[in-house]
C-alpha cells in the first residue's frame, strides 16, 4: 500500500528507466524488451512495476535482482508526485491500454519522454474510451509515441484523437518468444511427472469458471477411445485451485495435483497445475494444446504461448482480446477455432487420430511466430531515439 501511495523504498536507485507491465501476462510478454534494455542501457537502473502480486511474483521470477521492482502508484496526484519525485525516471514505458492521464501528464510536464508499446485498443474499449475523450485523448497526444500491436489497433487510436505521427504500427511484442534456460529447465522438470511416450497429453491452459466443465466432457468422451489420454488443467487463477479439484473429483476421474509433486500414474486421468508460472512449460509437453478464456466471455488468452514449441492449438469462439494475433494463426492454418464449444471433443478426436495432421498444424503454428517477430528492437530502438532528442 505504500508503494500504491508512491512511497518507494530508499534502496531503489533513481534516475533510470521504469517499465510498467501490469500484472503475470505483461510481464512474461515484456520479458525481451527488458533484456534488450539491460543490453542498451547497462549503465541505467531499470524498474519494472507491476499492479498485482502474481506480476511482482513474475518479475522476480524472470529478472531475478537485474531490476528494481515496486508497485506502480495510484493515478492521484500526489501519488504520482511522489513516486516521481523519489524515482525521477529518464524515460517511462507503458503497454497495452495501460493509459494514466495523470503519469502521462507527469511526464509530459517534466520533458520525460514515455512510451505506449505493445499498444492495442479494441473496438469494445474504443467505444468505452470515447465517452471520455476529454481526458483520454489529451493524454495520448502527450505521449512520445503509441506503437500499436496491429493496423487496425492503430486505426482506433487515431479514431480517438490521437495524432497520426505518434501512432506507428511495430507488430506485437508477444511473437518475440525467448525459450530460456530457466524454462528449459522447467520443462525438463515437468517431464520427470510424466511420462509423455506413454501418454497423449492434452493441455487446458489459463481456464476460467465454467472452462473446465467444457473441457472435462470432452475429456471423459475421448478416454473411451484413448485410454492414454492426460489432460492437464492449468487454472488461470490461484484461488480456484481447490474448487477446480472438487470439480474434477466430482466427475469421478483420478486427480493428481502438482503441488503433492507426486509422479502421474498411468490410473490418473487429470494433473492439475496448482502453481504459478509452469504454464508455458506444460505446453511444451503438451499433444495438443488448449487455450481457455476463449470458452467463455474471458476474450481468450495468448496462443503463441503453445505456437513456439510447434504444437497444434484449439480456441473456442471467443479470441476477441488476440483478434490479430488469432486471425494471424488461421490464415496460417497453426490454429483450429471452435464456432461452438460443444465442438471441442470432436476436433480433438479428429486431431487425436492423425499424428501428420498434429504435427502439420504445430509447424504452421511456430512458422506465424517466425513470421511476425522483430517488435522488440523497434519498440527499443524508439525509446532509445526518444533519450536522444
Amino acid at each position: 500500500m505504500r508503494e500504491r501511495f508512491g512511497w518507494v523504498s530508499s534502496n531503489m536507485q533513481p534516475g533510470g528507466i521504469i517499465v510498467h507491465a501490469a500484472s503475470v501476462g505483461e510481464v512474461i510478454a515484456i520479458k525481451p524488451f527488458v533484456e534488450g534494455l539491460l543490453l542498451r542501457f547497462p549503465e541505467l537502473p531499470i524498474t519494472v512495476t507491476t499492479f498485482t502480486p502474481t506480476g511482482s511474483a513474475q518479475v522476480v521470477k524472470s529478472f531475478h535482482n537485474r531490476v528494481q521492482h515496486c508497485y506502480l502508484p495510484l493515478d492521484i496526484s500526489f501519488c504520482v508526485h511522489l513516486f516521481y519525485k523519489l524515482m525521477r525516471p529518464q524515460a517511462m514505458v507503458l503497454m497495452e491500454t495501460e493509459i494514466w492521464p495523470t503519469i502521462i501528464q507527469r511526464c509530459y510536464k517534466s520533458n520525460i519522454p514515455l512510451v505506449l508499446i505493445n499498444a492495442r485498443l479494441s473496438e469494445k474499449s474504443l467505444a468505452h474510451y470515447q465517452k471520455l475523450t476529454w481526458l483520454i485523448t489529451p493524454a495520448l497526444n502527450k505521449l512520445s509515441a503509441i506503437m500499436c500491436q496491429s493496423q487496425d489497433n492503430a486505426e482506433h487510436f487515431m479514431r480517438l484523437g490521437a495524432n497520426s505521427d505518434k501512432v506507428s504500427v511495430s507488430g506485437n511484442l508477444k511473437y518475440d518468444i525467448d525459450i530460456t534456460d530457466s524454462l528449459r529447465e522447467k520443462i525438463a522438470e515437468l517431464s520427470q511427472f510424466v511420462d509423455t511416450k506413454q501418454r497423449k497429453v492434452l493441455v487446458l491452459g489459463s481456464s476460467h469458471q465454467g472452462e473446465e466443465d467444457v473441457a472435462l466432457v470432452a475429456y471423459r468422451t475421448l478416454k473411451e477411445r484413448f485410454n492414454d489420454l492426460l489432460l492437464i488443467i492449468v487454472p488461470r487463477h490461484p484461488e480456484r485451485f481447490d474448487g477446480v479439484a472438487q470439480l474434477v473429483l466430482k466427475q469421478q476421474l483420478n486427480l493428481v495435483r502438482r503441488s503433492e509433486s507426486k509422479p502421474v500414474t498411468t490410473d490418473d486421468d487429470v494433473w492439475l497445475i496448482d502453481s504459478l508460472g509452469e504454464l508455458v512449460a506444460c505446453y511444451a509437453i503438451s499433444d495438443i494444446s488448449i487455450i481457455a478464456g476463449s470458452f467463455s466471455d474471458v476474450g481468450g488468452h495468448n496462443p503463441l504461448e503453445a505456437a513456439v514449441f510447434a504444437k497444434p492449438i484449439v480456441v473456442g469462439p471467443n479470441m476477441a482480446n488476440f483478434k490479430d494475433m488469432n486471425q494471424k494463426l488461421v490464415d496460417g492454418r497453426g490454429i483450429i477455432q471452435l464456432d461452438h464449444n460443444e465442438e471441442l471433443s470432436n476436433t480433438l478426436f479428429n486431431l487425436l487420430l492423425d499424428e501428420q495432421l498434429i504435427s502439420d498444424i504445430g509447424k504452421n503454428a511456430e512458422q506465424v511466430i517466425l513470421e511476425n517477430q522483430g517488435a522488440t528492437q523497434l519498440s527499443i530502438d524508439t525509446l532509445a531515439n526518444s533519450l536522444t532528442h
